[in-house]
């Protein structure tokens, strides 16, 4: 749905795990990280975390889309250096309007 949403307008690099999407950070230009916090390996909030502490990616925008919607989870996400938290479901505009904030400016 990400790629399909964003590929129109965006080039949308896709990482089934946490050690590919950190392969593409460190060899791709990268504007946006959109993160879930459900995923194999490590969770979205743990690669957040990961992706924050490594200098050169401090300012990457990131921004989590997940279906945990708790305060809880929201606040681990802001905690951990999410720029925004979406929930699923989530309609293509509001996703064209988040990432755009970001990549846009």
């Amino acid at each position: 749905m990400i790629k399909r949403s964003l590929g129109d307008r965006y080039n949308v690099l896709l990482a089934s795990n946490a050690v590919d999407a950190l392969n593409i950070l460190n060899q791709k230009s990268v504007a946006l990280l959109l993160l879930d916090v459900t995923m194999p390996d490590i969770d979205g909030i743990e690669m957040c975390r990961t992706v924050r502490s490594i200098r050169k990616f401090h300012d990457l925008p990131i921004v989590m889309l997940t279906a945990r919607d708790s305060l809880v989870d929201k606040m681990k996400g802001q905690i951990a250096g999410t720029n925004r938290y979406l929930t699923k479901p989530f309609d293509k505009e509001k996703l064209l309007e988040v990432v755009g904030e970001f990549i846009d400016q």
